[in-house]
């Protein structure tokens, strides 16, 4: 099981001119980065600016249109499903929304499932079953540990629904549903929106905690924290949108990805 134990080798990321063009026009535009793995990857901007398409452009969950960009040795958007292999995403509207019905330990549950079904080789499905529910046990509190998130701290433990969590619970939950398939890069969506101060040092903390853990972040947010490496999709950061209309946040990551022909 040391497999389980070690820990992710982050993917570096790098881009130039690049670009997704949209139903409206560009979504984003112009785009460049160079960060090493293991960096804290900060995309800043207003909402309505592409955020959210950018990071799933660089996730491999939406293709590019122009320019070029690499993560770890896979060029996109060749090699798309080869970055999506290798990332997961974390608290993205529209895209991985917990059930508010179901508890904490429901949603953990069944990702390890779904991770020991499809996420691994098809020999790990040969093991005994008391060894695969160790590993799946092992995965899940490993990454709650790496999430910060204790369900026994819960107001009822890991029986609590997701409706009853408070926005840091719920994104540390968000987190470590995403952790539990051991990505090389982790993809967040609104890290700071209606957090205030405290809160936004407290999930910096945490995701500069996975950084140093070895796993490579990109997260979306309006203002990017000291010492990442940011990318901007702001007026300062170059063209980056064409369009007339200012949509609000889900209806421009569904045109978004019904232009890349992803959902």
């Amino acid at each position: 099981m040391g497999d389980v134990v070690d820990g992710p080798r982050g993917l570096g990321v790098s881009a130039e001119d690049f670009g997704l063009r949209g139903p409206r026009g560009w979504t984003f535009r112009g785009v460049h980065v160079a960060a090493e793995p293991g960096s804290l990857i900060a995309v800043e901007g207003p909402s309505g600016s592409g955020r959210t398409c950018l990071l799933l452009a660089l996730t491999g969950r939406m293709r590019p249109t122009e320019g070029r960009a690499e993560v770890g040795r896979f060029a996109l958007p060749k090699q798309m499903a080869a970055v999506r292999r290798s990332s997961a995403l974390a608290h993205v509207p529209g895209v991985t929304d917990l059930e508010p019905a179901l508890s904490v330990a429901e949603h953990l549950r069944e990702r390890a499932l779904l991770q020991r079904r499809f996420g691994g080789p098809v020999r790990g499905l040969l093991k005994p079953r008391r060894e695969r529910s160790a590993q799946a046990r092992l995965r899940v509190d490993s990454a709650l540990a790496a999430a910060g998130l204790d369900p026994q701290t819960l107001p009822k433990g890991p029986r609590t629904a997701v409706r009853d969590l408070e926005r840091m619970e719920a994104l540390r939950l968000s987190v470590a549903l995403a952790l539990i398939g051991r990505p090389r890069l982790l993809g967040i969506d609104d890290t700071d929106l209606k957090l205030g101060e405290a809160g936004r040092t407290e999930v910096w903390a945490l995701l500069r905690s996975l950084t140093e853990a070895g796993t490579t972040v990109v997260a979306v947010c309006s203002e990017a924290p000291e010492g990442a490496v940011v990318m901007s999709t702001g007026p300062a950061g170059g063209p980056v949108s064409d369009r007339t209309e200012q949509n609000d946040h889900d209806k421009e990551t569904v045109d978004a990805l019904a232009e890349a022909g992803r959902s």
